[in-house]
């Protein structure tokens, strides 16, 4: 008989394992020594204790969820408690049992855990459900669509709370986001009447202008052309198209007018030598306010009611001789496009249409961007090198498009 401190094999060559019960017998190894027997046995009790270290580890290591642990746990356990193996099973057996403790406090630490993270989570939707509620009240037009989209995406990556809570939060949340695109909705139509008022009231001085064009009273006429034009720049931007072509009826108009005023003139351009310095002086006037119509803002303004007072001074000198006028027309005309030009610049960084394009296109390409860094990011971990290599190139390409579109964008802030 040949024994050990955990087992010994008999004079028949069985292999018994020695516990607090009492020897038990795991086998037999007719084939080999008795030394070679037990050393077979004792491999297999080693190879449970490797199971029983490592699983110590990964729980230590908090690499197992606290019902995976349980579930090894109780597998080891099955193994070890009528093991076919000689060596310390009891001692493997309580080990198994220290693990049990650790389970519960990991357990409750990730309940814990979970616990936190949800209070977080409740609070960021508090927050952005707040916001989007600030955001439903006030008339942020340019900017409130997109950052509501924004504000849906940050919704979306939160985890969900309790539910009672998570549903009365998302009905507030959807309530602003309705309610702000009603009210955005309604104050776009609301300029689109003020623009088809504009364009009924610019119809009505294009009409006037075409039956003043052949008018020879010209002093009158001139005056009623200023008035008009004062109408037309109050009566505000019909749609662009309409506005464009009701322009050109009647600026040509006044044209029409004030060519054929040129013209009955030009028989007596001599007696109108003198006019002609009164204008040069006018000319030095308009061109000295060119500095603060380039600059803008207050000065703009101030220029603007200096030219109207010049301008008006101008038209009550009369007229110059014929080979003066394209000369000292052209000067003050210049002046008179620098205002223009100023104009429609504040026009165009004004056009609420244009830079409502601008925000859409912008939010689309974010979309579009979003899309794709998360089709790359599958590529990648798929090790798909040609899709990645198309994917990554189209990224770039939208996001050079989204930096013109912000670029544009930012022309009307």
């Amino acid at each position: 008989m040949t024994s050990e401190q955990w087992g010994r094999v008999d004079d028949e060559g069985t292999v018994f394992v020695r516990t607090a019960d009492g020897e038990r017998a795991v086998g037999q190894y007719p084939e080999g020594t008795p030394e070679e027997a037990l050393h077979f046995f004792t491999e297999r009790y080693a190879a449970l204790a490797f199971e029983v270290e490592l699983l110590e580890k990964r729980l230590h290591g908090a690499k197992l969820s606290p019902e995976e642990a349980s579930e090894s746990i109780k597998n080891v356990r099955a193994q070890v408690t009528d093991a076919n193996a000689v060596g310390d099973l009891a001692s493997l057996a309580a080990r198994l049992d220290a693990l049990t403790p650790l389970i519960a406090a990991q357990r409750e630490a990730r309940k814990a855990e979970r616990a936190a993270k949800s209070a977080e989570a409740r609070t960021e939707k508090e927050r952005v459900v707040g916001e989007a509620e600030r955001l439903a009240e006030g008339n942020d037009w340019r900017n409130g669509a997109n950052r509501l989209r924004e504000l849906l995406d940050q919704w979306k990556a939160l985890p969900r709370i309790d539910r009672a809570s998570d549903d009365a939060l998302w009905r507030r949340f959807s309530t602003a986001r309705t309610a702000y695109t009603r009210r955005r909705k309604s104050h776009f139509a609301e300029l689109n009447e003020k623009r088809e008022g504009a364009r009924a009231v610019k119809e009505r001085l294009a009409a006037e202008a075409e039956a003043l064009a052949t008018s020879t009273d010209w002093g009158a006429t001139a005056g009623r052309y200023r008035d008009l034009m004062r109408q037309w720049k109050a009566a505000g931007p019909a749609p662009k198209d309409i506005d464009d072509a009701l322009w050109k009826r009647f600026r040509g108009a006044q044209d029409l007018f004030f060519g054929a005023r040129d013209e009955a003139n030009a028989a007596v351009d001599a007696e109108f030598a003198g006019n002609a310095e009164v204008k040069e002086q006018l000319l030095v006037e308009a061109e000295a306010l060119l500095p603060q119509i380039e600059a803008g803002g207050d000065n703009f303004t101030a220029a603007k009611a200096a030219f109207r007072d010049i301008a008006e001074r101008w038209d009550a000198a009369g007229k110059v001789p014929r080979e003066r006028i394209r000369d000292l027309e052209g000067r003050i005309r210049k002046v008179e496009q620098a205002i223009k030009s100023v104009e429609d610049e504040q026009w165009r960084k004004s056009d609420p249409e244009k830079s409502a394009r601008a925000d859409d296109m912008i939010s689309k390409l974010t979309d579009a961007i979003a899309k794709v860094e998360s089709d790359l990011e599958k590529a990648r971990a798929a090790g798909d090198t040609k899709r990645i290599a198309s994917l990554e190139e189209n990224l770039e390409s939208r996001k050079q498009f989204l930096e013109m579109a912000r670029r544009a964008s930012a022309d009307f802030s």
